[in-house]
């Protein structure tokens, strides 16, 4: 039994260490054929100003580069400009509440694992993990709420 948990372990330690670097490396990159992706995104998080960007050819490299659009463009002008901008500041937010409350669920679990026979840190452990749940479904809730005003107001 002692020996089949140890060749678990050591396979299992081999494929983290070893094997996924390696087919982490070897994955080839998709490219995408527009070529520029003016918006791209980091951890969930979009850039502020998402929406807001066109692919423009620049005449002396002929090269594909992005630019932010001129506000008397838009539907509204500057107004929808500045809403644009507004709306992807709070779903930047959002997005960042999301991911904290994602930390603490696992901050919660990692108590309730370590807690043994101590009621009180179950007890804490428990909480923390509700109050983040119940964070996560109302920034996800809201960041839906973001997008569907985003895609309303989008010109």
């Amino acid at each position: 039994m002692k020996k089949t948990l140890k060749t678990i372990f050591l396979t299992a330690l081999f494929m983290l260490s070893v094997a996924g670097p390696a087919v982490t490396i070897a994955t080839p990159t998709q490219v995408s054929a527009a070529g520029v992706n003016c918006e791209k995104t980091f951890l969930g998080i979009p850039p502020w100003y998402r929406g807001l960007t066109e692919v423009k050819t620049n005449p002396q490299t002929k090269a594909d580069e992005c630019a932010i659009v001129d506000p008397a463009g838009l539907t509204n002008g500057i107004q929808s400009f500045i809403t644009i901008i507004v709306l992807n500041v709070i779903q930047i937010g959002l997005t960042v509440v999301g991911i904290i409350a994602f930390f603490f669920m696992l901050y919660g679990g990692f108590q309730f694992l370590t807690g043994g026979s101590n009621p009180s840190q179950i007890e804490n452990a428990r909480k923390s993990i509700l109050n983040a749940a119940i964070g996560l479904v109302i920034s996800f809730g809201a960041v839906a709420i973001v997008n569907l005003v985003f895609g309303v107001l989008k010109p």
